[in-house]
């Protein structure tokens, strides 16, 4: 594929890990608070500060507290294990910070109202010193990312952007691998792992971070066995690796959002909400994108209104939305297709939730999920989203 749009579409994986709904859902929450958060937030007096969980259905309200005149706050709480919890500044979705609290964690936090998501101080807990300074790191690394524009507009290689991109991201990877050496069994690990995605593709990936994030699942699974957490570490070092291992065996699939291959989509057949069966194979001729969502998921919701406004853009144009739900009730299906104004007619679900097998054969454990197929089926891109996916319409149509 084309480094320059790699480069411009790269995922940043924590994103993933703290807005995509997954199937770890926190079930049995007492009320008797088991942590505690304190601290100071400076300039957002009288603002609202959520603890959020996302769940398989949807986002849990775990606690609320309001910054004080003096910009205290003091929030308390329970939580059912360590898990990965949002800590939501104000009524938007740009001041979150991704939380690995355990039970028993007394956190405290400074941090001012502009830079909340990128540059708070965490004490008190083993993760928050960690995960303090790879916020931070992480905002200077996408701050600097902003000059391979620059590069590319006075005419920098492939190789050379290529070359400065991992440059860049070095700094990032080395204090993640130090952390995760360092403390295996830290809950902030789980997060700094982010950093040793092959964003940069196969070729420039140290075969190593497998070995070191096994280490890190072996340690999650000695002190946390059965929590959600344990699961998906271990899901994300068996991914890295089979991918590694088809990249180096050339059987690989480009799995990155601009990414194409010759691989079909699996055939999808399905009913839809007046029990119609349909399959995906009969919407041959256009391009497709199979959005994988559901009624109860925040992220997907929060999406509907940009797939909305690309469908209508560009529906007369071969191009059309076959809608996958991974909902278990029927009626909100079918109530959330209506409000969202999901007006396209092609819309299944086997309501078989977390169970659908296809889980499998699409490959993916959380949503929104999207797989974007050409006029013959053949997939070319994947988990495309907002701009991203616009722009890879408009390369097409």
């Amino acid at each position: 594929m084309n480094l320059k749009n790699k480069l411009k579409f790269l995922p940043f994986v924590l994103l993933l890990i703290s807005s995509a709904c997954s199937d770890d859902s926190e079930e049995g929450i007492s009320k008797e608070d088991n942590f505690s958060i304190t601290g100071k937030i400076t300039g957002a007096q009288n603002e609202n500060v959520y603890i959020e969980a996302m769940s398989a259905d949807g986002v849990i309200d775990v606690a609320k507290g309001v910054v004080s005149e003096d910009g205290t706050i003091d929030i308390k709480g329970n939580i059912p294990g360590m898990g990965i919890y949002n800590m939501r500044l104000g009524e938007g979705e740009n001041k979150i910070i991704p939380l690995t609290m355990m039970p028993n964690d007394n956190l405290k936090i400074t941090a001012e109202y502009n830079t909340f998501a990128s540059n708070p101080t965490l004490t008190g807990t083993e993760w928050a010193k960690p995960l303090s300074d790879f916020l931070a790191m992480s905002m200077d690394f996408s701050m600097k990312q902003r000059q391979l524009e620059v590069y590319k507009q006075n005419g920098s290689t492939d190789e050379e952007l290529m070359a400065e991109y991992v440059k860049m991201l070095s700094p990032l990877q080395d204090f993640a691998k130090s952390q995760m050496k360092k403390s295996p069994g830290n809950p902030v690990n789980i997060i700094l792992s982010s950093a040793l995605a092959p964003s940069s593709g196969w070729d420039n990936w140290d075969p190593k971070n497998i070995d070191l994030m096994k280490t890190v699942s072996e340690a999650y699974g000695k002190r946390f066995a059965g929590s959600p957490m344990t699961e998906a570490m271990a899901n994300q070092v068996f991914q890295f690796e089979k991918a590694y291992n088809e990249h180096v065996n050339g059987t690989d699939v480009d799995n990155s959002p601009t990414s194409s291959s010759s691989e079909m989509g699996p055939e999808i057949i399905s009913k839809t909400p007046e029990g119609k069966t349909i399959r995906l194979s009969d919407l041959r001729g256009k391009y497709v994108l199979i959005d994988f969502w559901a009624s109860w998921c925040g992220p997907c919701r929060r999406e509907n209104p940009n797939v909305v406004k690309l469908y209508n853009q560009y529906k007369n144009k071969d191009f059309t939305i076959f809608s996958v739900s991974l909902d278990k009730d029927a009626a909100a299906w079918k109530q959330a297709i209506l409000v969202d104004g999901l007006i396209w007619p092609y819309h299944v679900s086997d309501l078989k939730q977390w169970d659908t097998p296809l889980l499998q054969s699409y490959n993916f454990n959380s949503i929104p999920h999207t797989v974007l197929v050409d006029k013959t089926g053949k997939i070319i891109a994947r988990n495309l989203r907002g701009a991203s996916l616009e722009q890879k319409l408009k390369e097409l149509l």
